[in-house]
């Protein structure tokens, strides 16, 4: 090959707009097809078993080194580094900085990237804002579960947590089930439950009621989606707990975020539970302590290997989202089944909405050209 006048795509958030990243749908397909993908094995992510979630650097609480930057909430950098093969055949790596100050001065709190690497040169293809297309395949990811899971007339939705992730969630329940017309709200923050209901009137006129709940009991009854998008509590304890008498039957529970799952779901025999990847939550528990989310995090798929390790769960019960796009394992087995799902978050997803928006922006001529060099110094 020869390493004259190579250049690279830059794609600002404006390109990625125009590239189609808030494409809904497009990326709900896109993600079932990722999901096809990992369940066939075309893929590596880190790790010697290539199904970790990214490589975390964190700080010290204190520090006698001049200059060192300390711990604080969400205050974190990482690196999610994935290949995804199939129609994509690509690399990236998705990395972010996250600091809960960045409010402050009217940042986001985390400011995303996403790098595309010719998988067999290691030459970059396209370096893109991401923070938009890190929520949207979140949602989407949100969204394939929704299709398969989901009762068929779902009317109303619990958003536990109303921030960004909540917001392209919601997107993917406008998109999956069309009789949705009920949102109840419950939220930390009056500011932050403000804007997320001045969104949904804004975004969503088919919303007949919106409903803003003190009390996470009554939030969550009755309705047919209960979505988890809150934050993590700085102590595992105070991050909410949920129930199954809470739930509706019929219901899908989905967690993307921070929550304790009730031991009472292990015991109900008319319960399904479902992962994006089972064997992400293995490897992240590796070495861990139990229960492994006082050491690691309160997400759902964490609850799944608590319960698995006490003997109340058996793992062959947990269905990964992959066979049930295959086809090989059934989605809502009767109407009355209340289905847990949770979702993660994997770098192969980065990589297959990152390749989508990337040939769209080609196509359309849209983004920036950068040259990598004239011709290489080496």
């Amino acid at each position: 090959m020869e390493n004259e006048n190579l250049e690279f795509l830059y794609l600002d958030e404006q390109d990625m707009i125009c590239s189609g990243v808030k494409n809904m749908d497009k990326c709900i397909d896109t993600m079932e097809e990722m999901f096809r993908l990992l369940d066939i094995g075309d893929y590596r992510m880190g790790g010697v078993d290539a199904n970790e979630h990214g490589i975390k650097v964190t700080f010290p609480d204190k520090s006698n080194i001049e200059g060192m930057p300390l711990n604080g909430p969400d205050r974190r950098f990482m690196a999610m580094p994935a290949y995804l093969g199939g129609k994509y055949h690509m690399f990236g790596i998705k990395t972010y900085g996250s600091n809960q100050n960045n409010r402050a001065i009217g940042l986001p709190r985390s400011v995303l990237m996403m790098s595309l690497l010719d998988v067999e040169t290691g030459l970059p293809l396209a370096y893109m804002s991401a923070n938009i297309l890190s929520a949207m395949r979140t949602g989407a990811a949100v969204g394939a579960g929704v299709r398969k899971l989901c009762c068929e007339n779902a009317k109303i939705v619990t958003i536990v947590g109303p921030g960004t992730i909540s917001r392209y969630a919601m997107e993917a329940f406008m998109v999956c089930c069309p009789n949705l017309d009920t949102i109840k709200i419950k939220g930390r923050g009056d500011k932050t439950i403000e804007s997320f209901v001045a969104y949904c009137k804004s975004q969503y006129p088919r919303i007949k009621s919106i409903h803003i709940y003190d009390n996470l009991i009554e939030a969550c009854k009755n309705s047919d989606i209960v979505f988890w998008g809150a934050t993590n509590e700085a102590e595992f304890e105070d991050n909410p707990q949920i129930e199954s008498e809470w739930i509706k039957p019929g219901a899908v529970v989905i967690g993307a975020s921070a929550l304790r799952i009730g031991k009472s779901f292990f015991h109900i025999s008319n319960c399904k539970f479902v992962a994006d990847n089972y064997r992400m939550y293995e490897d992240w528990s590796k070495g861990a302590e139990l229960p492994v989310q006082k050491n690691i995090s309160s997400l759902m798929g964490m609850g799944y290997y608590d319960a698995v390790q006490e003997g109340i769960l058996k793992k062959e019960q947990i269905i990964n989202m992959g066979e049930i796009i295959k086809g090989e394992k059934t989605g809502r087995d009767n109407d009355k089944q209340i289905i847990l799902y949770c979702v993660g978050g994997m770098p192969i997803e980065d990589v297959a909405w990152g390749f989508e928006c990337y040939m769209s922006a080609k196509e359309k001529g849209i983004g920036t050209k950068l040259k990598l060099w004239d011709k290489s110094a080496l």
